[in-house]
């Protein structure tokens, strides 16, 4: 008799942490809503629902889409300046028209003229570009070793097969037409699947998904055709119950989000997409602001754009996008890799800690208006409870090595003083200053009530 011996070879397994290290790691990721609505500049799909632009005049946008400029090589090429490690571009937005190659069309298509319902709804038969604008950015993002991101909505109001359309009606109740409401499942579970195998995301980024149960979208189905042949992508937290990381909107949060990972989602003016109207452009101090009290407080900032119809960026976000660069740059190792900083009643600001918490960074913001006289001007900053003794404290992007001195420490109490330092103006980064102080042990912090313990 001869036996078989079979050897089980174990296979190396990815745990959560190791799956989100990269996310947690980035701090800045670029967002792009991109679409038909950039072309008379109208609010992206919701335009329609809410009744403000007529139906037809909002898809009849498809006909000037033409992406005569797109070229992704630049897209890609400003995303990295800016420091970025990952970018979210919108493959399919509420109004049903997908940048991607779709080969899927619903099983009920539109009775209409707003397009030719042979072909799927997609800039890729539907508008002048003819062509899928998602893959070439996505082979460029990879080129340029950015993570690549693909915003899905799981609602489409274009669809027959889906049933909302207007804000204050819909097409059918699931309860008496659950055959319809399967049509549009598998429509839009199969278009998930083709942005999974199409373009393999490293991130999928939900969005719609208040219309709707976690039952009725069958979400646990969703996460299975993603990580069937997708096992590393992460999926924001949209999709009801699943998802890796939370994503308040444009609203800072006070305290952490419920996820141990976020991020901000944040428009640079007031809009998502392109309007020509829109010139309520942030402040590069503010938007810096923001992004240091995200990564703060361990989480990222998600920036979007918004480009024009033709494929070119806004010469302000532009701009916004390449400052963000010089001042990434310039702050890196305060910034990539880091982890929250100091919990509230140490310092008044923003600051971050190295992942083994020998170092300390400060964020302080630089006096923001006209100044006659630098030279001999001082910012004082201060910082309460350390018990750990800096070794060294940089500014950063200089080589004045600060100086630092300890008030209201007891010789004999165990409570630590109050840290005091000064900042020469003249020496501070034109937005927003980096102070790194070194330790030779994990930061020690007191967080008592005072007194002599």
């Amino acid at each position: 008799m001869k036996f078989l011996l079979i050897i089980a070879l174990a296979l190396p397994t990815i745990t959560f942490a190791q799956q989100t290290d990269w996310f947690s790691d980035a701090k800045l990721g670029i967002f792009i809503h991109w679409g038909m609505y950039a072309v008379d500049g109208t609010s992206e799909s919701w335009a329609f629902h809410n009744k403000t632009v007529p139906y037809p005049k909002y898809m009849s946008q498809m006909k000037g889409f033409t992406a005569e400029h797109y070229s992704p090589a630049t897209w890609a090429q400003l995303i990295k300046e800016s420091g970025a490690k990952y970018c979210v571009i919108t493959t399919k937005h509420h109004d049903g028209l997908a940048l991607y190659d779709t080969k899927l069309r619903t099983a009920t298509p539109q009775q209409n003229e707003l397009w030719n319902s042979k072909f799927p709804l997609s800039t890729s038969y539907q508008t002048p570009s003819k062509k899928d604008v998602v893959m070439p950015l996505f082979h460029a993002l990879d080129k340029e070793g950015i993570k690549k991101g693909a915003y899905y909505s799981l609602l489409d109001w274009s669809s027959n097969d889906y049933p909302g359309f207007y804000k204050d009606s819909s097409r059918y109740q699931i309860v008496n037409d659950p055959a319809r409401w399967q049509n549009f499942l598998t429509f839009m579970h199969g278009q998930i699947s083709e942005i999974n195998t199409q373009l393999q995301p490293d991130l999928f980024w939900f969005d719609g998904d208040w219309e709707h149960s976690e039952t009725e979208w069958q979400a646990d189905k969703i996460d299975s055709i993603i990580h069937h042949n997708n096992p590393n992508a992460i999926l924001n937290g949209r999709l009801k119950s699943f998802g890796d990381y939370d994503t308040p909107e444009q609203n800072m949060p006070i305290v952490h989000p419920d996820r141990s990972n976020w991020e901000l989602c944040l428009t640079t003016n007031d809009n998502w997409g392109y309007r020509s109207s829109d010139t309520h452009f942030k402040s590069h101090y503010e938007l810096l602001s923001i992004f240091t009290e995200c990564i703060g407080m361990g989480g990222n900032l998600l920036l979007d754009i918004g480009p024009k119809a033709d494929g070119t960026i806004p010469d302000e976000q532009v701009a916004i996008l390449k400052e963000f660069g010089r001042w990434t740059d310039k702050h890196a190792a305060a910034i990539y890799g880091s982890i929250a900083g100091l919990p509230a009643g140490h310092y008044h600001g923003n600051s971050t800690l190295s992942k083994d918490s020998t170092t300390l960074y400060l964020f302080v913001p630089s006096p923001q208006g006209a100044i006659t006289d630098t030279s001999k001007l001082m910012i004082p900053i201060y910082i309460k409870g350390l018990k750990s003794k800096p070794t060294s404290i940089t500014l950063i992007g200089s080589e004045i090595q600060m100086e630092s001195h300890e008030v209201g420490k007891i010789s004999w109490s165990s409570v630590p003083g109050t840290l005091f330092m000064e900042i020469p103006v003249s020496e501070m980064d034109p937005m927003i200053s980096g102070v790194e102080l070194k330790f030779t042990e994990s930061l020690q912090l007191y967080r008592g009530k005072g007194g002599f313990h």
